[in-house]
């Protein structure tokens, strides 16, 4: 007892040291012990000498688990060969095939698109099987698929694709519209300042298409250095991703729609949703901040704000609570007697002219504030977030879900995805179309037992 009090002494007195400059580290343990055989050195040495070692291997872990983040950064970030052979192949048959341009929806249907009797859905992706996915489980999941109505928004580049695909893939009786932002008469840059801000300011292109290792410290968490990989993503200054806020004037003759991402799998029915009374707010949501989970459903302002730049400070709650983009009820008739995209518009700008310093990363972020007091929590069974940044998500509560959401990294298309999370998403993909399987586009082989 005697020799373990003097040898804890002499490490406290050691940690509150610094270490000698340029002592040499043992690189592992068996050459530690050896060391100090061989030298038969005192206390003192063998506590520094450990303390070295130690500090070394954290610092060699944090090293590894940065480089780990960042890997899987590049990967989230990167298109798979399989799915860029589609865009390929499938933009090559709008070009020779009249199937595959022919018009969506027929023109007999094409009153449909403004009947508020329906139920009408959009999604704005360029990810074709993601796109795909989305609309399907919709349609599926249905208990009157006639009565669906789906909008595809996607970019000029990737519309003949998209196109093609829903063209030659029928999934009556739903109404499918595919449509390009070019193809918006009210998409100009008079009316979405945002396209010229985005283009002109000097700090955009740098933060999101420069250094990406800039401004990370060794010192961050694996987690933290995550977040702030993701917040360089361009996709935040894509139109694409952006396009929700301008719904009410895309769709002029809409009262009702729900807008869900391309990450998501829609599992249950979904209509019951235009039969919630919103209490004249615009946006029927799920709230984030009242769940356990620090990394998805326990999420305030503060989570998402930089609380120590004044201009957020003297304007925003840390407290509040946040709620979920993915899949949202926007009440667009109610919108339009708002100043949503008003609001919206003047925090970007000033997120610009700050530097980009207002918030960590996202479109969310601006969207929180603009939607402020336009927001009706909605139960949050209807969505569930998360599945893509745990694996060890509960499959019991995923199969119970209406929405389920693969926000995060780790989507299910990619070789990053959790296996055992994937089949939710895979089920909709169907692996024998010609365009997938010559493009070996392949199904996961391994699935979880429970």
């Amino acid at each position: 007892m005697k020799l373990a009090n003097e040898l804890y002494k002499i490490l406290d007195q050691v940690n509150s040291e610094e270490l000698p400059v340029g002592l040499k580290v043992p690189g592992s343990f068996s050459e530690f012990l050896s060391d100090m055989k061989n030298n038969q050195d005192g206390a003192k040495t063998f506590a520094v000498r450990l303390k070295a070692m130690m500090e070394y291997m954290d610092r060699e872990v944090k090293r590894s688990r940065l480089a780990e983040q960042l890997h899987k950064y590049f990967a989230a970030t990167s298109i798979p060969k399989g799915m860029h052979c589609l865009s390929l192949r499938l933009t090559d048959e709008y070009s020779s095939n009249a199937q595959a341009r022919k018009e969506l929806p027929p023109p007999e249907l094409l009153h449909l698109l403004s009947d508020n009797s329906y139920h009408h859905f959009v999604v704005a992706s360029d990810n074709i099987l993601a796109a795909s996915v989305v609309v399907t489980s919709v349609v599926r999941s249905s208990l009157q698929p006639e009565r669906v109505v789906f909008h595809v928004i996607t970019d000029k580049m990737t519309y003949p694709s998209m196109h093609s695909w829903f063209a030659l893939n029928h999934l009556s009786p739903a109404i499918i519209e595919v449509k390009g932002v070019h193809q918006f008469d009210w998409l100009t840059r008079d009316n979405v300042p945002l396209l010229e801000v985005f283009e002109n300011h000097h700090g955009v292109g740098n933060h999101y298409h420069g250094n990406h290792i800039m401004g990370v410290n060794v010192g961050d968490s694996p987690m933290i250095f995550a977040s702030k990989l993701q917040a360089r993503s361009s996709k935040f200054i894509s139109l694409l991703s952006h396009l929700r806020i301008y719904l009410p004037e895309l769709f002029p003759n809409l009262s009702t729609v729900v807008f869900l991402d391309d990450d998501v799998v829609v599992q249950h029915d979904l209509s019951p949703l235009w039969e919630i009374d919103l209490l004249g707010k615009v946006n029927g949501a799920v709230e984030t901040c009242k769940g356990e989970d620090t990394l998805v459903m326990a999420k305030h302002f503060r989570t998402y704000f930089n609380f120590s730049h004044p201009l957020i400070a003297n304007e925003l709650d840390p407290d509040e609570c946040a709620w979920a983009y993915g899949m949202n009820v926007f009440d667009l008739n109610a919108w339009r007697k708002t100043s949503i995209r008003k609001t919206y518009h003047y925090w970007v700008k000033e997120n610009l002219k700050s530097n980009l310093t207002l918030w960590k990363f996202g479109t969310l972020p601006p969207a929180l504030i603009a939607f402020r007091n336009y927001v009706h929590p909605i139960d949050p069974s209807w969505h569930m977030l998360g599945l893509g940044y745990q694996e060890s998500t509960d499959l019991e509560r995923v199969r119970k879900a209406a929405v389920i959401h693969y926000n995060g990294q780790c989507k299910p298309w990619l070789e990053i995805g959790f296996k055992r999370l994937q089949p939710f998403w895979t089920k909709h993909v169907n692996y024998l179309n010609d365009f997938i399987r010559n493009c070996h586009i392949l199904e996961p082989q391994w699935f979880p037992q429970n």
